[in-house]
């Protein structure tokens, strides 16, 4: 079977609106079946398990903001600040909707296996994306004295940050404090005018 199949992506998009709204956890195969109306034996056929689905819906997440990010890097006719509001943007479409459940359980919870596996995931992205961001040291659009790398290492701690339950308590949602977060590496990075 092909997995570009529209029962698939169904399972795909039925995952992401549940695991974003409740958590791994929270919720069943059963769920997620009767949400993309397939069986649990098209399920069986596409996925071997929940993590395994998980595991594929966050690689689809992160696969197309890279995609995303590295258009927005690729346009020469937006300025710098422009690009960063872009940015902006796009982690605040991708966070909405998100829950504290789902922060716990993909960031924070190592017996479900998904945090792990985010890490390794965030930290493989964050490889490439610093080679854009040299790109863009070159042309001017981040300051020149900035380490990219740095990222590597902040990421790991945001992830800490955004299960935090004194943070959290801070805002409205987890969404808002994950944007807090962005705005502030974000444009703590633009070059100095």
């Amino acid at each position: 079977m092909k997995k570009t199949s529209r029962k698939h992506q169904a399972i795909m998009e039925a995952a992401r609106e549940l695991f974003w709204k409740h958590g791994f956890r929270r919720v069943s195969v059963e769920e997620i079946c009767h949400k993309a109306l397939v069986s649990k034996m098209t399920f069986y056929r596409y996925f071997k398990n929940k993590t395994e689905l998980a595991k594929r819906v966050y690689d689809q997440v992160a696969n197309e903001g890279i995609q995303r990010f590295r258009e927005i890097m690729a346009d020469e006719t937006t300025s710098p600040v422009v690009k960063m509001q872009q940015m902006l943007q796009m982690k605040l479409e991708g966070t909405n909707d998100i829950s504290q459940e789902f922060l716990k359980d993909f960031y924070s919870n190592p017996e479900l296996g998904l945090s792990a596996y985010v890490e390794e995931k965030t930290r493989q992205v964050w490889n490439d994306i610093i080679q854009d961001y040299r790109k863009a040291q070159e042309k001017g659009w981040l300051r020149k004295d900035f380490k990219p790398e740095l990222f590597l290492i902040v990421t790991s701690k945001i992830s800490e940050m955004i299960t935090n339950e004194t943070l959290l308590k801070m805002y409205d949602s987890p969404q808002e404090l994950v944007m807090e977060l962005s705005s502030l590496f974000t444009f703590g990075i633009m070059p100095v005018s």
